[in-house]
């Protein structure tokens, strides 16, 4: 525990990844708006607020900014290595990713559409992300995405490689399922390779999916989850309950000449997440916190969750996303947005 610089009575309980020596904070901060939807000097407003907030882990990616361009690709890792060299080295717990396989939901628009999780592509993202973040080695390295072409075998020996050459301390898997994770934590134990030990997965009152099975294994094989979307993409705001039409990116999206983005619209903001959305704000209210504090919170306080990852356009959005630290809701709270999924299961399918 330490006590937060800005605010001496709270006192940061830090939490440990998997079976790891990474010792985080309840709270990660997210980079993948990054030179996209905020500029540099903004990012660094925001990196340094987290920060100085006691946030010591920060996540990022070699595909970010998004969404994913061939012009953007690498520069939020760039921004982020520019900023890393303001702080002690050792007094962040850095993540990024490698991108997933080219056979899965979307071409990654690096090394020419030609990604998969084998030893070449895996040896050429590391390289790529140390240089632009500055750094000589990553303390979480992760499969943005799994390979269904390549055999697990084949990735997790050269992921084993980067930790046994001190490139990168432990490994992670994300957007992975319950029986591509088991099978990796089998092959790691019977192969002898480091083993996957976080899964970054979209997880929050919108989307309980990991509940359905994957939190049995987080629990009884010690992988820590690393929520990603806490918001639902910022549905959980109630931005999108409060106008038809606006700069929310899923509206954008909606408009998009992509069936992808289409899509991914469709499922964050539609009848049901909407509706959902709504009866949250006003359990949010009547309990004096700010909607946006509570979906963070609800989505740390399960005890296979290491950090939740939040993600921020602006300094000043950071205000409610950071309360969330200190704060551990009521079990009256925790029934009252159960009694919502019971009405409503499952409103982003």
């Amino acid at each position: 525990m330490t006590i937060n610089p800005n605010n001496k009575d709270f006192i940061m309980n830090f939490r440990y990844i998997g079976k790891t020596g990474l010792r985080v904070s309840p709270i990660c901060m997210g980079t993948m708006t990054f030179g996209s939807q905020c500029d540099e000097k903004e990012a660094f407003k925001i990196m340094d607020k987290a920060y100085d907030a006691g946030v010591n882990f920060f996540d990022t990616a070699e595909v970010y900014s998004i969404p994913p361009k061939k012009e953007t690709v690498g520069l939020t890792e760039e921004i982020v290595g520019r900023w890393l060299k303001t702080k002690p080295r050792d007094s962040i717990i850095l993540a990024t990713k490698i991108a997933g396989a080219a056979n899965g939901w979307f071409v990654p628009p690096v090394r020419h559409g030609l990604t998969a999780i084998d030893r070449f592509h895996i040896e050429r993202a590391i390289e790529g992300s140390l240089k632009r973040l500055g750094t000589d080695y990553i303390d979480l390295y992760q499969m943005h995405w799994p390979d269904t072409v390549i055999p697990i075998e084949e990735s997790l020996r050269a992921f084993d490689s980067l930790v046994q050459s001190g490139k990168v301390r432990y490994i992670g898997t994300s957007n992975d399922t319950t029986y591509g994770t088991s099978k990796a934590l089998m092959t790691s134990k019977y192969e002898k390779l480091a083993r996957f030990q976080s899964i970054q997965n979209n997880f929050s009152l919108l989307n309980r999916r990991f509940l359905d099975e994957l939190s049995t294994l987080c629990r009884d094989e010690n992988i820590s989850l690393l929520p990603y979307s806490p918001l639902a993409g910022g549905v959980l705001s109630g931005k999108y309950n409060q106008a038809k039409e606006g700069d929310g990116r899923f509206f954008k999206y909606m408009h998009s000449s992509s069936i992808r983005l289409q899509v991914m619209a469709q499922r964050f903001m539609n009848d049901k997440t909407l509706a959902s959305t709504q009866r949250y704000l006003k359990i949010a209210y009547d309990a004096g916190i700010d909607p946006v504090t509570m979906a963070i919170a609800w989505s740390k306080q399960f005890d296979f969750v290491a950090s939740t990852i939040i993600g921020a356009t602006s300094a000043k959005q950071l205000d409610a996303s950071l309360a969330a630290m200190s704060l551990t809701l009521s079990d009256e709270v925790l029934k009252a947005c159960d009694a919502v999924h019971n009405d409503i299961l499952y409103p982003m399918g």
